[in-house]
């Protein structure tokens, strides 16, 4: 049988019956009783927000390009990939799209990239600044547009060269990306 006494409390009667608070009510009491618990708990709890804002920064930085990826792929997929492609052909056209992109703002592909960083984990993207992943996004929104309107690779890669080149000038002299650096720096 389950009783509950007041807000937040429940008394459980048996075998393994008790009396169980809310984590916020038996956090005070703890508290009350204990200073070295309260400062245990503080600390605890700060320690807990930095990790967890860690994680949320890596998370935001990456998913700022990732976000744009299926309006990207569909564009792609509804104008570049005939149907009578093999799976190994598809990928290969999706592959191709991505060292678009990544020769447009980084100037090498990612096989370059990984020939040149072999101890590395992951792809150029994982270790991009906030505001390259800002102007990656921005150039995935408009290849697709250009791919949609049906502009040719080469002309596609140099349009997107000269914008990552005009809007990395910016990005780098604004102060709200210097503050996004700066947060993401000091987790």
């Amino acid at each position: 049988m389950q009783k509950t006494n007041a807000i937040g409390l429940i008394a459980k009667a048996g075998r393994y019956g008790g009396t169980y608070a809310h984590a916020d009510i038996a956090f005070e009491f703890g508290m009350w009783i204990s200073a070295e618990f309260k400062i245990y708990l503080v600390k605890e709890f700060q320690r807990l927000k930095e990790h967890e804002a860690k994680g949320l920064d890596w998370d935001i930085k990456r998913q700022l390009t990732k976000i744009n990826y299926r309006i990207h792929s569909d564009a792609i997929k509804e104008n570049l990939i005939p149907d009578n492609l093999s799976t190994q052909q598809i990928n290969q056209v999706y592959a191709s799209e991505a060292d678009v992109l990544n020769m447009a703002l980084f100037g090498k592909t990612a096989k370059q990239w990984r020939d040149e960083n072999p101890d590395k984990k992951g792809n150029i993207r994982d270790y991009a600044n906030v505001s390259q992943l800002l102007c990656l996004a921005n150039l995935e929104n408009l290849n697709a547009v250009f791919i949609n309107d049906g502009m040719a690779q080469a002309k596609r890669l140099r349009q997107l060269n000269q914008i990552a080149i005009g809007q990395m000038k910016i990005l780098l002299q604004d102060n709200t990306t210097k503050t996004l650096k700066g947060k993401s720096d000091s987790k």
